[in-house]
């Protein structure tokens, strides 16, 4: 008798949106400590540019931050990167992380 192949679980896509406009969009996302990690390429095209602001995490070392612009909205600080984080997260190197504070919201959403 045949058994039915387990099924697989998917990962759900997560999306960024700002408002109606979506600003990244991927189902790889790396979930660490409450945040979303977008690879660079589920960015919304000339979405970030680079702030003067930086941050030391103790274990994942030191956050770039990013400024969005959306629909001619500058959100300031609204996201973060690990470009050279430390070997315990790897995972997150030059991923992009969005703080919802901003107005940013994320979403899941399931085929």
């Amino acid at each position: 008798m045949a058994t039915a192949a387990p099924e697989s679980k998917a990962q759900p896509i997560v999306a960024a949106w700002y408002g109606d406009t979506c600003i990244a969009r991927s189902e790889q996302t790396v979930y660490l400590e409450g945040n979303h990690y977008f690879p660079p390429d589920s960015l919304r095209p000339g979405l970030l540019a680079d702030s003067w602001l930086r941050t030391l995490c103790p274990w994942k070392g030191i956050a770039r931050y990013h400024h969005a612009e959306v629909d001619g909205t500058r959100l300031p600080n609204a996201a973060w990167s690990y470009p050279r984080p430390s070997p315990l997260a790897r995972r997150i190197k030059g991923m992009v992380a969005f703080e919802q504070g901003t107005g940013i919201t994320l979403r899941e959403e399931h085929r």
